[in-house]
This record gives C-alpha cells, sequence and structure tokens, in this order.
C-alpha cells in the first residue's frame, strides 16, 4: 500500500509547522486515498491555520480545457478562503499573495512529463519563497509514469518557456519532490524546501500499481492510460493532427480527415515495443477537426514496462510529414503565453528536431545522440532520488 504525503502530514502533524499560517497549492485531484480534499485533512489537523489556496492551470476544478484558456482567482466554495489562480492575469505569484501566509504546502499530481506546466507552477512558486523568505513542503506522490524510465532529448535554451525551463528530458522518472529537490539544488532556486515522503513507493510501480484511486488533473487526463502515452502524443498539440480533445480518449485516439490507415501503417521505420495502433474513426466534439470525422487510431499501451512514447509519437509525426506534405501543418502561434516562436519546437524542446525528422532521420539514431546528455541526466538525478 502507498501512503501519501498528505496523509504522512496529517496523522504527524509536524511540530514546525505550530502556529504557521499555511497557504495550499492545490487543485480538485489534490486527494487521500479517501477521496477527501487535502484542504479539507489539512484545516482538520491544523485548525486556523490554512489562510489561502492556489491553483495551476486549468483552474481549481480542472475545468478549463486547454492552452492559454486562463482561470480567475476565486473564493473557495467550502473554505472561504482565497484561491489565487497561477495560469490567470499571473503565472508567477506576487509579493501580496505571499503575505498570507509562512508556509506554502504544494500537493500536486504531476503525470512525469517535461511540458506539463504544473511543475513550472512548482518552480516559480519555489524562486518566490526563496525571495520572500517563506518555506515549500512539497507533499509527495507517484510518478503516475513510473520512476526508472528516462526518454527523449534534453530541452535546449533555445526553447526554453512555460512548458520547458529546465534541461529536463520528455520523460524524467521523478516524484514531484525528487523534482522540486533537483531544481532547488541545480538551478539556483535555493528555496527553504522540505518534501514529505510515501510509504511503499518504488520507482518500478506505474500509478496501476499502487492501489490509489485515480482524480483526472487537468480536463484531458481522465485516467492513468491517458499518462503513459501523454509524455509522446502531446506533441501532436503542436500540429494540425487531432489529440483527441473533444473525445473520451484525448491522447490515446488521434488522427485528421485525410489520414489513411493502410499508408501511416506501412511508412513506418522503426519497431514500437509495448503498443498497438488501432485503426478507428472518430468525430470530435471540440477543439481541432470538431464536428468532421476523423481517421486515425488508438494507442493501447500492451507493456507499459517496454513502451517507449516519446519514440511511437516522434515515429508517427516523421509519417504525417512523409506521407502528407500539403495536409499535414504545424500549430501557429501563440502556445502557452510563445507569440513568436513554433509550438512544436516548444513541445519537442530542441528546434532542430522536426527539421531532423521531415528529412527522414532515423529515430533510434537520434535516440543515441541523445544518450550522453540523457546519461548525463540520470546520473544527476539519482542524488535527488527519495525512493528505492
Amino acid at each position: 500500500m502507498v501512503t501519501l504525503g498528505i496523509e504522512h502530514l496529517v496523522a504527524s502533524p509536524p511540530a514546525s509547522l505550530a502556529g504557521k499560517r499555511l497557504a495550499l497549492l492545490c487543485n480538485q485531484a489534490s486527494t487521500g486515498r479517501d477521496l477527501r480534499h487535502s484542504r479539507d485533512l489539512i484545516m482538520a489537523a491544523f485548525p486556523g491555520q490554512l489562510t489561502c489556496l492556489f491553483t495551476p492551470q486549468h483552474g481549481f476544478f480542472a475545468e478549463k480545457q486547454d492552452n492559454m484558456i486562463e482561470s480567475a482567482h476565486m473564493t473557495d466554495p467550502v473554505s472561504g478562503l482565497p484561491v489565487f489562480s497561477l495560469y490567470g492575469e499571473v503565472r508567477r505569484p506576487t509579493a501580496a499573495m505571499y503575505d498570507h501566509f509562512d508556509v506554502l504546502l504544494v500537493d500536486i499530481v504531476d503525470v512525469g512529463t517535461r511540458v506539463y506546466t504544473f511543475l513550472y507552477t512548482l518552480a516559480y512558486c519555489m524562486e518566490e519563497a526563496a525571495r520572500h523568505g517563506k518555506k515549500v513542503v512539497v507533499l509527495d506522490r507517484p510518478n503516475p509514469v513510473g520512476g526508472e524510465a528516462v526518454e527523449g532529448n534534453l530541452l535546449q535554451d533555445d526553447c526554453r518557456s512555460f512548458v520547458g525551463l529546465y534541461p529536463l528530458p520528455m520523460r524524467h522518472g521523478l516524484t514531484f519532490g525528487e523534482l522540486a529537490r533537483l531544481l532547488n539544488g541545480e538551478y539556483g532556486i535555493g528555496a527553504d524546501l522540505e518534501v514529505v515522503t510515501m510509504d511503499g513507493w518504488q520507482r518500478r510501480m506505474f500509478f496501476t500499481d499502487t492501489g490509489l484511486p485515480w482524480v483526472f488533473p487537468s480536463p484531458n487526463m481522465p485516467n492513468p492510460t491517458t499518462a503513459l502515452v501523454y509524455p509522446g502524443q502531446v506533441i501532436f498539440e503542436g500540429t494540425n493532427i487531432s489529440e483527441g480533445r473533444g473525445t473520451s480518449l484525448p491522447f490515446e485516439l488521434f488522427g485528421a480527415p485525410f489520414l489513411d490507415w493502410h499508408t501511416v501503417l506501412d511508412s513506418m521505420q522503426v519497431p514500437l515495443p509495448g503498443c498497438f495502433l488501432r485503426p478507428l474513426a472518430f468525430e470530435p466534439t471540440a477543439n481541432k477537426w470538431a464536428g468532421q470525422p476523423c481517421k486515425g487510431f488508438q494507442l493501447h499501451v500492451t507493456d507499459p514496462q517496454a513502451f517507449l512514447p516519446y519514440r511511437t509519437s516522434l515515429a508517427l509525426l516523421q509519417a504525417f510529414m512523409r506521407c502528407y506534405p500539403e495536409q499535414f501543418t504545424l500549430k501557429a502561434p501563440p502556445y502557452e503565453y510563445e507569440f513568436e516562436r513554433t509550438p512544436l519546437d516548444l513541445i519537442l524542446g530542441d528546434s532542430a528536431l522536426r527539421h531532423q525528422l521531415a528529412a527522414g532521420a532515423d529515430i533510434r539514431e537520434l535516440e543515441s545522440a541523445w544518450q550522453p546528455g540523457i546519461g548525463g541526466f540520470s546520473e544527476m538525478r539519482r542524488r535527488y532520488f527519495l525512493y528505492r
């Protein structure tokens, strides 16, 4: 059984938090295994000490659908506390917000992927905490896509944005607490940071191994399988290929009206272990190609240990480029508040990569070229491990 950081915190409230004004960075997915919200657990364990809430992209209720759809500040209908949105008029918390508390508790469901913006909300909160002399306590949770595999190229400096601020691979294999430790230690944040660890979590575990209930952290992350495919399928946000938004299986379904199943499958040039591409048609109710029939696939993960989500989606991206040079297009800016740079480059984290794919580069050779960087990252991240 996995015991969460929030559960440890409220079971044994530390003396260091006695009398401190507390804030909580969270959203509706921040619950214990009994599905009680962390805000309620903290208010019960620390009566009168919780003073405000912060919430990341998609809003407190994870109700905002897409990139650059902002949420406003609000009043929490349960506690009556102010909720400060960090994906609205600001993405970096202000000094006035930090006047409300002494210690920021962080209880966020992350999905183990470089481009998931909750990570950068955490980083901004840590930077401001260091600036204003506030303590940050991360209540740790499982990485739903495991803590062993690392995959993809490291982010390059010219692709820094709110979907990538640090030279991380697409799939980093760290928990949120370990990520916080790495960012704090390697990139000069220097916050007063503490992590309340889990019990029972091991690096080999995927979310379905934890025995915990899944609560969707964002509106298009409805189940653990979505999280498994997301480190690859997210790249289609930067193209005119539907990534399945507006369907019941976002990121698992993908396609476009102009695709032909056999053409795509016949053009795949690298082995794709641990998955099966099942041809189908779907009709999104919103977002790209809304109301139009799309030919595409459902990406079934048959072996999570063997599955390479980034390779799989890069191979598909290359096939679309090769087979449909006229119909396939890139999404135009803006994307995550970047108004000039190509969204696909920001997601891939390397502006050369799409050109290499378009030129027919062998993805296995690209992966080999990334290994020195991945090796250095893997060695570095071990210094911040909290779990076997």
